[in-house]
């Protein structure tokens, strides 16, 4: 039963990263990604943090909801990263780039 568990974290936080590095390189032209492990008291987890210097995100809530693409893709990058992910933080200014933060506790 715990392995399977795992096995869910490990296939929600790949899923995720997936998504949001699809979008660092579709929609920002390209970026870093920062890996992070993480550990407070006896929980243990990931940060990725996704970087680019792309045209930003002029509306963050609007691109979180579900079908909204700027792209031909089915829009559901960011909001579903945000759903598979325990902490979600975006930050994004026009003309400057976008960064995302994503935090999977295990």
């Amino acid at each position: 039963m715990l392995h399977d568990k795992l096995l869910v974290d490990q296939t929600k936080i790949v899923t995720a990263a997936s998504e949001l590095a699809r979008n660092t390189l579709d929609y920002g032209g390209g970026g870093t990604v920062k890996l992070e492990t993480l550990q407070e008291g006896r929980q243990r987890g990931l940060r990725l943090t996704f970087e680019d210097r792309g045209p930003g995100i002029p509306d963050i809530d609007l691109a979180l909801k579900d079908g909204f693409t700027t792209g031909s893709g089915l829009g559901m990058g960011l909001g579903g990263a945000k759903r598979l992910a325990n902490e979600f933080e975006i930050q994004s200014a026009v003309g400057e780039g976008t960064r995302v933060i994503i935090v999977r506790w295990k």
